[in-house]
């Protein structure tokens, strides 16, 4: 494999090409007529327009890519994360025109992009899943019967969706026609599919993903788990690695669970299997994302894998070059997600010049961004202007390193998340281990943004003594902090 072409843009595209590069292959980049002057596109050794900036008509064009990775003669395809990654008409399409596509198969696309097919495969495998309906439904009178054995709250779910699309929670049974209606009516304009499902609703769950690798000669293996319970509007936000919960023997089971999955649909390549986790340390499968995801990073640095090599050694037909046995953890991973979002105004989209934009450095900090200063965030996209990531030996020295990359970060001219970031980390429940998917709503409000600044300080001592104590006692930091934790001592004084 000589030149690859990378079918997206800003962060993952420039991420994508500096591992081909380390690995002596050329690159291609395609641009919409607002990436001009991106940074993957001066990064790249050529690059091709695509079209007008709307994705519609731009890196969602199937036909565009294609022949403009003819043109060029590339072996490769890769389709990051977002726009084609997990389209199996696109995957089947670059298999057809004698490309090589960067990702699994157009059946592992299509089975586990469906969530009921997806279901059944995990059910077949032996895999714990929620009680719920096995097939879509669209009787009303059939769904309340179901919901009502299954016990309320359930939840309705898109079967081709993601991002939230398509999802409600219904808490009685006079609310679930209204609530069916909707979910039908959204995922269809967002998937062409109105199918919908239920399962039994989990109230303050942990959201726990494993990476697995697998290769085209039934080698699979898991690279540990990634924590992404901080979330709004059910879209991860903050990620860990590994999670602060899980035992060595939960690891394990997750894990093999994650592996009879990739199995159960010949997977081929990176992927990630996601669980939600309940009080008593429970999990029950979710769905599986068939790419790279966003929060890689942290796999990464726990690792020491670089995850995009290992899906180009993939794709050209290379055996695994480790066994689950090589795999360890060593230390731990944070990745904040930076939008430009306000979260004083309920997260809204924000959109201007980055009048001023430096980033952190330092050992243990990464970087993943695809702006630059003076350059403009578009509407046209996703307003994910950088990943920020950070390693260190323990989770507590982890916290303390990304609060200070994140006050080193500087950004003007857009409202971003960084402030929300830094709240995160500031706060008990997180710093403690003891949160859940419901963290964003049950303790996040604009007011706490003020507060949390003036605190700033006072935290940055606690962590400071808290990190020496530890030190001292050299407990083990991937085990769930205790409640003797000083800032829940200095709260609780409050």
């Amino acid at each position: 494999m000589n030149k690859v072409l990378v079918a997206n843009r800003g962060e993952i595209a420039l991420r994508i090409m500096r591992s081909l590069k380390e690995m002596g292959i050329k690159t291609v980049a395609v641009y919409s007529e607002a990436d001009r002057i991106a940074p993957h596109v001066r990064f790249a050794d050529e690059a091709v327009l695509l079209g007008p900036a709307a994705s519609s008509e731009s890196y969602l064009v199937m036909d565009k890519i294609i022949e403009a990775s003819l043109k060029l003669a590339v072996d490769g395809i890769h389709p990051g994360y977002g726009f084609l990654s997990e389209n199996a008409i696109f995957a089947e399409k670059v298999k057809k025109a004698g490309i090589t596509f960067i990702g699994p198969s157009s059946k592992a696309i299509n089975m586990m992009g469906n969530k009921l097919a997806a279901k059944a495969a995990a059910h077949a495998y032996q895999v714990p899943m929620l009680p719920g309906t096995p097939n879509a439904i669209s009787d009303k009178k059939e769904a309340e019967k179901i919901a009502i054995e299954i016990g309320f709250p359930v939840l309705i779910k898109a079967a081709a969706g993601g991002g939230g699309k398509g999802m409600r929670v219904v808490q009685k049974a006079e609310e679930l026609s209204e609530q069916m209606d909707r979910a039908i009516s959204e995922a269809q304009a967002s998937f062409g599919d109105g199918s919908v499902f239920l399962e039994k609703y989990v109230g303050a769950p942990r959201h726990i993903e494993i990476q697995v690798l697998s290769d085209t000669h039934g080698n699979h293996l898991y690279l540990f788990e990634r924590e992404c319970s901080i979330q709004r509007r059910h879209q991860k936000v903050v990620e860990e690695a590994p999670s602060a919960i899980l035992t060595p023997e939960k690891r394990k089971e997750m894990g093999e669970a994650a592996v009879r999955i990739a199995r159960a649909c010949d997977y081929a390549g990176a992927g990630t299997v996601e669980f939600l986790m309940d009080e008593n340390l429970d999990f029950f499968f979710l769905e599986m994302n068939t790419r790279l995801q966003v929060e890689h990073p942290v796999t990464e640095m726990i690792t020491g894998i670089d995850l995009v090599k290992e899906q180009v050694k993939i794709a050209r037909g290379e055996h695994l070059s480790f066994t689950q046995e090589d795999l360890k953890i060593h230390g731990h991973a944070i990745e904040l997600r930076i939008y430009a979002e306000d979260p004083s105004n309920n997260f809204l989209p924000d959109i201007g010049n980055l009048k001023t934009y430096r980033t952190p450095d330092g050992p243990g900090i990464r970087v993943d961004s695809g702006y630059e200063e003076g350059m403009d965030i578009p509407v046209y996209y996703d307003p994910m202007i950088a990943k920020l990531s950070v390693h260190s030996n323990t989770r507590t020295e982890a916290i303390a390193k990304m609060l200070r990359a994140i006050d080193d970060y500087k950004i003007e001219g857009v409202r971003n998340t960084l402030s929300f970031g830094k709240f995160v980390m500031q706060h008990e429940a997180f710093i403690s281990g003891h949160f859940d998917t419901g963290f964003v709503p049950k303790y996040f409000t604009a007011s706490v943004l003020e507060k949390s600044t003036n605190e700033g300080a006072e935290v940055a001592s606690i962590l400071a003594s808290f990190l020496h104590s530890k030190q001292n006692k050299k407990h083990s930091d991937h085990t769930p902090l205790s409640t003797t934790s000083p800032w829940i001592k200095r709260r609780e004084k409050r």
